[in-house]
């Protein structure tokens, strides 16, 4: 695994609170032709093969109904894999605003992950302003997270993160 990623631990913990937070049977999940398009979608992520996740996903979110939330999810988890920082962050984050359930915990987790990432890349690059709203953002996040669903973290290392990022944001 990559240093920085959101840990696979991390996700799958926040993913399943999210998933008991939809309800049961919503959504197009229920057909079987979505169904299997989902499961291939799902295991393109798992098996790292991002770009083919990230297309199948795009595909499904328009006709995906109630289940829409939890592929936005699964599609902004694949984009952060895929090292696309700033999509994932722009989809978790859109994912998350006006939520107040697990999803929105879940969608921040990915979102303060890529927060974080782009940080690191603003700080690399020099672009120290950028970097410290960045990291604020990306603590903020997680911080969240952290406080509102310890469950989602039950390994501590989204708590971890956020040690790590209040470090970096003192080096600035």
């Amino acid at each position: 695994m990559k240093a920085g990623f959101l840990t696979r631990a991390a996700f799958v913990g926040a993913f399943s609170v999210f998933l008991i937070s939809c309800e049961e049977g919503s959504g197009s999940l229920a057909g079987s032709g979505f169904r299997d398009q989902y499961i291939v979608a799902r295991s393109a992520l798992e098996e790292g093969r991002y770009d083919t996740a990230m297309r199948r996903y795009e595909r499904m979110i328009p006709t995906a109904g109630q289940a829409a939330p939890r592929l936005k999810l699964e599609y902004a988890h694949a984009q952060l894999r895929a090292g696309d920082y700033a999509g994932a962050r722009q989809t978790a984050t859109a994912l998350a605003q006006g939520r107040s359930d697990g999803g929105r915990q879940a969608a921040l987790a990915v979102a303060g992950a890529a927060a974080h990432e782009l940080a690191l890349q603003a700080k690399a690059q020099g672009d120290r302003a950028t970097a410290k709203a960045l990291f604020a953002e990306a603590r903020s996040a997680m911080e969240e997270v952290v406080k509102t669903a310890p469950k989602m973290d039950p390994h501590g290392a989204l708590a971890g993160r956020v040690a790590t990022i209040k470090v970096q944001e003192k080096t600035l």
